[in-house]
C-alpha cells in the first residue's frame, strides 16, 4: 500500500507544482482517506419484503425474453425492489442514493406520498376514455401547466413519451412553415423513434437504416468535413473562463472582457456557415436542449441560443426547446431551461419529470402553430388520459409545495461547487459543469490533452460508487461524463455523502493506476 501511494503524486492536478517536502504529508492524507468510509445518511423508510423470483431466474428471463437492445447498468445488474424519495432498495434490502433518477425522470421523489395518493384515488374512479370525450382532469391539468409558461405558449398536445413529443414537434414545424429541413446539434438526444433519430446525434443510437429524412446536424464547414459542430466550451475548438451560465467555468483561459465572449462569436459564425451552405434559404426549424442531457450536461456560451434563434427565425423557421430533462425546476434558477437563456421558443417539448416516472409528455406551442395540425385529424389514444393528467397535476403541486425548484438551486449549487473542488485536486477530472440538479463531471486522461478517460477506467470508478451506495449516470459522446441528476428532493447531507463516495472512488482509481 505504501509503495503504491508513493507513486500517486503525478496523478494529482498540479502535483508538479507542489513543494517536495509536502510528499509525506500528502501520503498521510491519502492513507487517511482510504481508511475513511463515507457514512450513508439515515432514512426513516423500511422496504417491504421481496417476494418475487430469485435473482438468477430474473436474469435468465431477461436474457431470454426481453430485447437484447435493452442494456443494463453494471457488471452485475441491479434488481431493484422498492423506492422512496431519493432512495432505492434492491431485492436484498440494500439501500442506494439515486443520483440518476431513472434517467432524469423521477422529479419529486420515488413514490412521493402525494403523487401516489392522487394516482390511487384516480385508479378507483376512471382510468381511460381517450380524449374524444372530456374528463375533468385534462382541462384542470392543462390550465395549471400553461400558467407556468410565458405567452404565447398556451396550447397543449399531450403524448406519452419524449420521443413522441419531439416527433410531433418536428411534424408541426414542417406543417406550419411549409418547409422541411430541421437543424440540430451534435451530441443532442431527442428520441429514438425512426423520425427523431434524425435529430439525435450520438453514434451509439444510430442504426444502419434510413431515418430522420430532412434533419441537418450542424456541420463544421471550415474544416471541409461532415464533422458536426456543438458550441461546447470545454471540448470544442473554442472556450474560455467566462462562457457558461454556471458558477463553475472551464479550466480553459481566455482574454475576453466582461460581457464579451469570443467563443460564442466563433460558434455563431459556424452556425451561420451551416445556414449558408447546408440547408435551403427557408427552413422548418431548429431544436436544442437548453443544457444537453445525454451528452453530459453540456452548456453553450450564454448568448448562443438567443442569437441562433434569431438567425433561424430570419430563415422562416420555428425554434423548439427540448425541455425533457431541463424542465420542471431542475435548473434551479428557473422553472424552464429556456428561461435561463432569455428566450421564448415557438414550441416546447417536455417529458420525464413531468410525471415523476409515469409515462406522459407534452408539446406546448402557440395558437397559430397548433392550428396547422388541425387541418386534418391527428389522434393519440393514450395522450392526456385521466391517470396521466392527475399524476401530472399532482407533480406540479408537489414541486410548489415542497419548494423543489429552490431546493434544486440550493443543493445543486452546493454539490456543483463540491465537485469542482475535486476537479482542482484530481488530474482526471477535466470539467465540472451544470446548473441546479443537472451536473456533468467529464473525465479525461489529463487536463492538458482533454482526451476522454478510457472506458474501462470509467467503469471501475462507476462500479466503486455503486458498491459504496451511490447510483450515478453515464453520458457523453465517448461515455466519458458522469451524470448527476437526482430527484429534486435530495438534501445537502445526501450531497455530502455523494461527494465523499465519489472522492473515495477516485482514490481507489489512483491506487489501481499507481499499482500498474
Amino acid at each position: 500500500m505504501a509503495r503504491a501511494l508513493g507513486r500517486l503524486g503525478p496523478l494529482w492536478a498540479g502535483a508538479r507544482r507542489r513543494h517536495p517536502g509536502s510528499d509525506t504529508l500528502r501520503q498521510q492524507k491519502l492513507k487517511r482517506s482510504f481508511s475513511m468510509q463515507a457514512k450513508m445518511p439515515p432514512c426513516d423508510f423500511s422496504p417491504g419484503k421481496y417476494e418475487s423470483y430469485p435473482y438468477e431466474r430474473m436474469l435468465k428471463i431477461r436474457k431470454q425474453n426481453l430485447s437484447p437492445s435493452l442494456v443494463t447498468y453494471y457488471k452485475k445488474p441491479l434488481l431493484l425492489h422498492q423506492g422512496h424519495m431519493q432512495w432505492l432498495f434492491d431485492y436484498e434490502g440494500r439501500r442506494y442514493l439515486d443520483l440518476f433518477a431513472g434517467i432524469v425522470t423521477v422529479s419529486v421523489g420515488h413514490c412521493h406520498p402525494k403523487v401516489t395518493a392522487a394516482a390511487q384515488k384516480q385508479l378507483g374512479r376512471l382510468w381511460h376514455t381517450t380524449n374524444i370525450y372530456m374528463h375533468p382532469s385534462i382541462q384542470e391539468y392543462v390550465e395549471k401547466l400553461t400558467a407556468l409558461l410565458p405567452d404565447p405558449l398556451k396550447v397543449v398536445y399531450l403524448t406519452n413519451s419524449g420521443s413522441e413529443a419531439n416527433d410531433l414537434a418536428m411534424f408541426m414545424a414542417r406543417l406550419y412553415t411549409h418547409n422541411f429541413d430541421l437543424i440540430c446539434f451534435r451530441g443532442g438526444y431527442h428520441g429514438a423513434s425512426p423520425y427523431t433519430l434524425g435529430l439525435t446525434s450520438i453514434g451509439s443510437y444510430k442504426h444502419g437504416v434510413a431515418n430522420g429524412f430532412g434533419c441537418q446536424t450542424v456541420r463544421s464547414v471550415i474544416c471541409k468535413t461532415l464533422e458536426t459542430m456543438l458550441p461546447d466550451v470545454f471540448r470544442g475548438p473554442w472556450g474560455g473562463s467566462h462562457c457558461r451560465d454556471s458558477l463553475v467555468q472551464t479550466i480553459r483561459k481566455c482574454s475576453c472582457s466582461q460581457g464579451c465572449c469570443e467563443a460564442n462569436d466563433q460558434y455563431i459564425e459556424q452556425f451561420k456557415d451551416t445556414l449558408s451552405t447546408c440547408v435551403p434559404k427557408a427552413i422548418a426549424g431548429f431544436i436544442a436542449e437548453p443544457i444537453q442531457g445525454v451528452n453530459g450536461a453540456v452548456q453553450y456560451p450564454k448568448r448562443f441560443l438567443k442569437e441562433a434563434f434569431q438567425l433561424v427565425r430570419e430563415r422562416g423557421g420555428v425554434c423548439i426547446a427540448d425541455e425533457v430533462q431541463t424542465g420542471f425546476g431542475r435548473t434551479g434558477s428557473h422553472f424552464w431551461g429556456f428561461q435561463t437563456h432569455g428566450i421564448v421558443p415557438d414550441i416546447v417539448t417536455m417529458a420525464k419529470g413531468i410525471g415523476n416516472g409515469f409515462p406522459m409528455a407534452a408539446v406546448i406551442t402557440t395558437t397559430e402553430i397548433a392550428n396547422s395540425l388541425a387541418q386534418n385529424l391527428h389522434f393519440n389514444t393514450f395522450g392526456g388520459n385521466p391517470m396521466a393528467c392527475v399524476v401530472g397535476s399532482s407533480v406540479l403541486d408537489v414541486i410548489a409545495e415542497d419548494g423543489l425548484q429552490k431546493n434544486s438551486e440550493e443543493v445543486g449549487t452546493y454539490m456543483l461547487l463540491e465537485f469542482a473542488k475535486l476537479r482542482d485536486k484530481f488530474e482526471i477530472i477535466g470539467d465540472v459543469r451544470g446548473k441546479g440538479l443537472m451536473i456533468g463531471i467529464e473525465m479525461v486522461k489529463n487536463k492538458d490533452s482533454r482526451q476522454p478517460l478510457p472506458a474501462e477506467e470509467m467503469s471501475q470508478i462507476w462500479e466503486d460508487c455503486k458498491d459504496m451506495g451511490v447510483l450515478i449516470g453515464r453520458g457523453g459522446i465517448y461515455s466519458q461524463t458522469f451524470r448527476v441528476k437526482p430527484p429534486m428532493c435530495i438534501t445537502k447531507q445526501d450531497a455530502d455523502f455523494a461527494v465523499e463516495v465519489f472522492h473515495a472512488a477516485l482514490m481507489r482509481h489512483l491506487e489501481r493506476t499507481a499499482a500498474k
